[in-house]
């Protein structure tokens, strides 16, 4: 077999990419997002593009934040693998997918064919998830009144907040961070990406019972792609009385109120509970997504 040549692309030759199909319709999933040329990497046989990969971040960021397209053409697995395995960006993968995908033969094996690739080239399964997109079509969420929902200005407050939510968590995310360096690297890598969204700080919201106690936090947000739902999170004491829903319909209100046409949302499908609030709330699955990251290097 002829030798598999990688190399990154650039403003000349970023046409290179579009010359693999797209069975995951990864692209049009990815339609608001921003792919630099210089970040995008091919493998090629004999001139002709057998995987490619393009790593996104924000447009301020000086590396990228994942890698959230990936494809191989049919039998290439090992040169897909190749070509995460030698990037110099060793990020997290976000394999993105169809809802439903295992139910549809082509789906199915164009995701575990991926699936594989990844996995060769040294990656783990960190998580799977769900993604929502809710619009105006979908109606508004009754919003319960149990609570009060206000602006709070100081991050030391939230960075609180956050380390008592995550002390008892579902995330799949949050319990690597707790694993590596305890609550306070969970709570700081989420303030950060509060801090890393383009969305004004005065979003942040403290939700409240009447007489002033502490239930949770939602943070309405824009990331780089548009409208989301960028954490909502209730603190253990008060879990079982179905307040996170009561955060996710104020969240959802306050984004359409300020002219959202979609709010983009995503939970662990092993989340069952907050799985439950964002269809009760009237947000639709659109996609799954399976995150990889890069294996522990010894």
């Amino acid at each position: 077999m002829t030798e598999t040549v990688i190399r990154a692309l650039g403003e000349s030759d970023a046409h290179l990419f579009d010359t693999l199909p797209d069975p995951l319709g990864v692209g049009r999933a990815l339609s608001r997002a921003t792919h630099r040329p210089d970040w995008k990497r091919v493998a090629l046989r004999d001139g002709k593009v057998v995987a490619r990969a393009a790593w996104w971040g924000g447009p301020d960021d000086e590396s990228p934040v994942n890698v959230n397209w990936f494809d191989i053409a049919e039998g290439e697995e090992e040169a897909g693998a190749e070509l995460l395995r030698t990037s110099p960006f060793q990020v997290e993968y976000e394999l993105i997918l169809p809802a439903g995908w295992r139910d549809d033969a082509a789906a199915r094996a164009a995701g575990e064919a991926r699936m594989r690739a990844a996995k060769a080239a040294g990656m783990e399964v960190l998580v799977e998830r769900y993604q929502y997109r809710w619009t105006p079509d979908c109606g508004l969420p009754e919003r319960p009144g149990r609570l009060v929902f206000r602006p709070e200005p100081d991050d030391a407050v939230f960075f609180d907040a956050l380390r008592r939510i995550h002390s008892v968590t579902l995330d799949a995310h949050a319990l690597r961070a707790v694993a590596e360096g305890g609550l306070d690297k969970a709570a700081q890598e989420e303030l950060d990406f509060f801090n890393w969204c383009p969305s004004p700080r005065e979003w942040w919201q403290l939700a409240r019972t009447p007489d002033g106690d502490l239930v949770g936090i939602h943070i309405p947000a824009r990331n780089p792609s548009g409208p989301c739902v960028g954490f909502i999170g209730v603190v253990p004491e008060h879990r079982g009385r179905g307040y996170a829903y009561d955060l996710l319909a104020e969240c959802t209100h306050f984004l359409a109120e300020r002219g959202a046409e979609f709010i983009a949302g995503s939970t662990d499908q092993g989340n069952v509970p907050m799985a439950a609030n964002f269809t009760k709330a009237g947000h639709p699955v659109v996609q799954e997504r399976v995150h990889f990251v890069p294996a522990p290097r010894n």
